[in-house]
């Protein structure tokens, strides 16, 4: 019999936050990590998770997408939502959009006030946010010059459609900013995308474990499924997997750290034992802690896209077609420029909706095409498009595993617009977008309205719209929240309550949701508690200011 190997630390998934943990746990030579990955390597080869421009393939498929479906959403037409979660070494940044977005330093702040979690207010995650970072101009008091992540900021004259969006927002009375990551995230401007110098996708196994690979205290295992945490009373001291539906195991001298996303983090605690208790009897698990908030309070942010034609061809659209993507895929493989570069999303805002919002409460993503953001309904004419969605809505959903089997998904339901307020934020999206749209600096580029049209008009044809076309923008998150409240599932370093030996570390851990994309905050907190477990001083707090708007 093969005897079972102990390591110091068994990580639960190579997602954004456990490449980060491997990486940084193995900088010190006496620490032991193993790296399990449900997914495959991120093949350095295949153009659909490395060309940017190809963003939406991964998504397209199974090799890179775990591809859930949501239960049938009860405020959406009982639609089942796609969920895409990245399956394979780097997680989810190895098949998002790429853009970089930190989130507001009153997200952080709004954190901090939560009883017991004051150490994660905006000034002490600023520092872990620089580390992570090397951004292209360089660094300053908001960013970082020399991290594993790599940053690249909009070239001016990309395509004339981002400056003239931009200004837009601009006569309609907003900001105009030149960092949507520095001073003031409010208002419009250009946006940062995780993109390297020669045009590759900057996902963590590039940035993380590319390093940390070649050190020999580091294993990385991929089609490594979870099957169920291993636990010596409260205690957790190993982890059982299937590989190719083989059996493995391996046992843990200090930590199981589970870092397999919003979705699947929840689902193997409830497997394992963790969660609430009548669902852990209806699946026939025996109950290690009865914690009722696994796999509660459920965030995401849901988004719709305003569609218009351009009435001159200064589109993307002449890239979408089959004859033109050769010549663009070769400069981008052999000189990594060109369209093949860019995710091209290289602008957007945020905005509050009306003036009860403290900080921004909707968030614009521009593109220089009309077409959905998993490359399907492509709009055969030159155009351009806003992708607009509520930041922190009230809603709240829930995770529960379906089985004891690690290959069957869970049941996943988000309860889209089922607050008033999801209503409300979704109507003016509409209207202000039209606002902006209808500005001087869009006049000799806007065509027809395509989407919704302008049929569309009342708040109850509206709320139709968008519970028939909303999607999602990729972000579940908070499903087993830091705090200590009733509710909390981990403590602000991530250890599970009333546990030992047991971590969790990625987006679902986030008490709210942050406004703008999640790859960079998942980023940081690993960063963070990588520093926390390692028994190293934390970083400074950032002396930067940051913009505060007035009531």
């Amino acid at each position: 019999m093969t005897a079972i190997r102990e390591y110091d630390y068994i990580i639960v998934g190579a997602g954004s936050a456990g490449s980060v943990l491997a990486a940084r746990l193995t900088e010190d030579p006496g620490t032991t990590v193993l790296l399990l990955e449900a997914g495959g390597p991120d093949y350095r080869f295949d153009f659909r998770t490395q060309m940017p421009a190809a963003l939406a393939f991964p998504l397209q498929g199974r090799r890179y997408n775990w591809g859930y479906l949501t239960d049938p959403e009860p405020f959406m037409n009982g639609r089942r939502m796609e969920c895409g979660r990245g399956k394979g070494l780097g997680g989810s940044s190895l098949i998002n959009g790429m853009c970089y977005i930190r989130g507001n330093a009153l997200d952080y702040d709004g954190w901090a006030q939560l009883p017991g979690l004051s150490d994660w207010a905006y000034r002490a995650c600023l520092p872990y946010f620089k580390k992570a970072e090397t951004r292209d101009i360089g660094g300053d008091d908001y960013h970082g010059d020399s991290g594993p992540v790599f940053v690249t900021t909009p070239k001016a004259g990309n395509n004339i459609l981002f400056e003239a969006m931009i200004e837009a927002g601009v006569q309609a009375g907003y900001h105009r900013t030149d960092d949507l990551n520095g001073f003031r995230q409010e208002g419009f401007g250009p946006m940062d995308r995780t993109v390297t110098h020669n045009g590759r996708r900057s996902s963590t196994a590039r940035g993380y474990l590319d390093v940390a690979r070649r050190r020999p205290n580091l294993s990385i295992v991929t089609h490594a499924l979870a099957d169920r945490i291993l636990f010596a009373g409260k205690r957790a001291v190993g982890l059982r997997w299937l590989r190719r539906d083989v059996p493995c195991e391996a046992r843990a001298a200090r930590e199981v750290v589970v870092c397999s996303g919003a979705i699947a983090s929840p689902q193997l605690l409830q497997r394992s034992g963790v969660g609430p208790a009548d669902l852990l009897r209806e699946l026939d698990v025996e109950i290690v802690n009865a914690l009722p908030g696994v796999g509660e309070n459920l965030q995401d942010h849901l988004e719709m896209y305003i569609q218009y034609a351009c009435s001159k061809p200064v589109s993307l659209a002449p890239a979408l077609k089959l004859h033109n993507q050769p010549a663009i895929g070769a400069q981008w493989l052999f000189a990594g420029s060109g369209i093949g570069a860019s995710n091209h999303f290289e602008g957007g805002g945020f905005i509050r909706s009306e003036p009860s919002f403290l900080w921004p409460n909707l968030q614009y993503h521009f593109l220089p095409v009309a077409i959905s953001y998993n490359g399907t309904g492509a709009v055969k004419e030159h155009g351009f498009q806003m992708h607009v969605g509520s930041m922190r809505s009230p809603s709240r959903g829930r995770i529960a595993a379906r089985s004891n089997d690690p290959r069957v998904h869970p049941r996943i339901l988000f309860n889209y617009m089922s607050h008033e307020q999801d209503k409300r934020e979704f109507r003016s999206a509409v209207r202000i977008t039209r606002d902006i749209f209808s500005q001087p600096a869009l006049d000799s580029y806007r065509g027809r309205e395509i989407s919704p049209g302008q049929d569309i008009s009342t708040d109850r044809e509206i709320d139709e719209f968008v519970r028939q076309h909303a999607e999602t923008a990729y972000h579940p998150s908070c499903s087993l929240k830091m705090g200590y409240d009733d509710m909390a599932v981990v403590d602000q370093q991530g250890r599970v309550h009333e546990m030992e030996g047991l971590r969790v570390v990625d987006a679902s851990i986030m008490p709210l949701i942050p406004t703008g994309n999640l790859n960079a905050p998942t980023i940081m907190m690993a960063e963070k508690i990588a520093d926390l477990m390692r028994c190293r001083a934390p970083l400074a707090p950032s002396e930067a200011p940051y913009y505060v708007a007035e009531k």
